[in-house]
């Protein structure tokens, strides 16, 4: 038996959980310099407030109806995320985390005890909430996909109270009938707009196709997306999460700039969180990329990308950052107001397996980059950091409406205050 743990609106959920004040209000997340709505919680959600909506097209609506608005708060959600798997991993034999607010639990010793699935269902559901505040759906099935089908109908459809189970040819019609063919996991638009005009309108109707059939139409992915569906599990997930094969860090600048130091600090930053990143996954880059661009809604479209390639592959924070000061003034153009900027190592290899080169020396200072890490760790991410970083912050993203970082930020640990009677 497989389950699908799910979080309800996470971005939505996470930001009441530390501020009672708006838990029974309706409240909103925006996207990247508070430019359009990524979460909306299910009291916001009985008002029709679309998703990815601009928000300065809807800003006087969500004011009317007295919405809480707030910009994305990543810090506070990742460390959410981390507590909020460590409660659900508890509860079965193999745990795969498959995104922020979404994870995969396989039982295998553990189907030999549970006779009541919905039962344990409103065990994990009660555990997650007890200790994070976090509200979460619950789907149980015979394969990952119907799992995944399962954990739809309890969070969406009618009845289920956030657990639904899968677990007979009954329930899987029943769920299966009343899902849109768009709805089942790896079917999206424009896949589902070529199965409606062949009348496969609902779940149940694709599970109903042959399997084969589907694979000479379409692709040996939708073969195994109907097997599935029919209790035949064909999807796994790696023993090991296999590394990425690139890593990139862009952003878009809260406000435009114009100058040169503004745009190698913000690149810097940039070069920091891809050195961190190769780092984690115990990686070293012998290509970078490395781009700026102004709008491409203004009249004067500008866009340059440059390649640099290292002599010897690095993760070093400031050997990459070194590559930023050597190409910046081919970057750089006067009179462009820079919109966006980023870069993003192309060409990984694994430092497990790293031919060492008798005629370079490398730059990389292994130990420091440890103590920067370690530092960076206890003590949260920028708390010790590249003096470049540091030139100028009026790249920063806009979050005019950020709330606290509870978890991750000293001076916005929560204060109790317990006043005598």
């Amino acid at each position: 038996m497989y389950a699908l743990v799910d979080a309800v609106a996470f971005y939505a959920s996470a930001e009441k959980v530390f501020d009672p004040s708006i838990r029974f209000k309706p409240v909103v997340v925006l996207t990247n310099n508070d430019g359009c709505i990524c979460a909306v919680c299910p009291i916001a959600r009985s008002l029709n407030i679309p998703k990815f909506q601009p928000y300065f097209k809807i800003k006087h609506f969500l004011a009317q109806h007295n919405v809480v608005v707030r910009s994305s708060n990543y810090e506070l959600y990742a460390d959410l995320s981390e507590r909020m798997m460590t409660v659900i991993n508890r509860f079965c034999d193999d745990h795969y985390v498959y995104s922020i607010d979404e994870s995969f639990l396989r039982f295998t010793g553990f189907s030999k005890i549970i006779d009541d699935w919905t039962g344990y269902g409103n065990t994990i559901r009660q555990a997650v909430w007890r200790e994070t505040g976090l509200p979460v759906g619950v789907g149980f099935g015979s394969t990952p996909t119907l799992a995944k089908a399962a954990n739809h109908a309890a969070k969406k459809l009618p009845g289920y109270k956030g657990v639904a189970v899968i677990d007979s040819d009954l329930s899987r019609q029943e769920i299966l009938t009343k899902m849109d063919v768009t709805d089942v996991w790896g079917i999206g638009s424009r896949l589902g707009k070529k199965l409606k005009l062949m009348g496969i309108k609902n779940a149940w109707q694709l599970a109903e196709q042959n399997p084969k059939v589907m694979r000479r139409m379409f692709s040996v992915v939708l073969e195994r997306t109907v097997s599935e569906l029919n209790g035949v599990a064909c999807l796994s997930w790696d023993e090991v999460k296999q590394n990425k094969k690139e890593i990139f860090s862009t952003r878009s600048f809260g406000e435009r700039i114009s100058d040169i130091t503004t745009l190698k600090s913000a690149l810097t930053t940039h070069a920091a969180i891809v050195g961190r990143k190769l780092r984690k996954q115990r990686s070293l880059t012998k290509r970078i990329v490395i781009f700026a661009a102004s709008s491409p809604h203004e009249e004067s479209y500008y866009k340059k990308s440059l390649l640099y390639d290292f002599p010897i592959p690095t993760s070093d924070t400031s050997v990459i950052a070194k590559a930023v000061s050597r190409v910046i003034d081919d970057i750089f153009k006067p009179n462009v107001r820079f919109y966006r900027c980023g870069i993003g190592a192309i060409e990984l290899e694994s430092e497990l397996y790293q031919q060492a080169d008798m005629f370079a020396v490398s730059e990389d200072k292994p130990k420091m980059m440890q103590c920067l890490d370690a530092v960076n760790k206890r003590y949260g991410v920028g708390a010790l950091s590249l003096g470049g970083e540091r030139l100028s912050q009026n790249w920063n993203m806009k979050r005019a409406f950020l709330s606290p970082h509870y978890t991750t930020r000293w001076s916005d640990i929560p204060i109790i205050r317990c006043d005598d009677i």
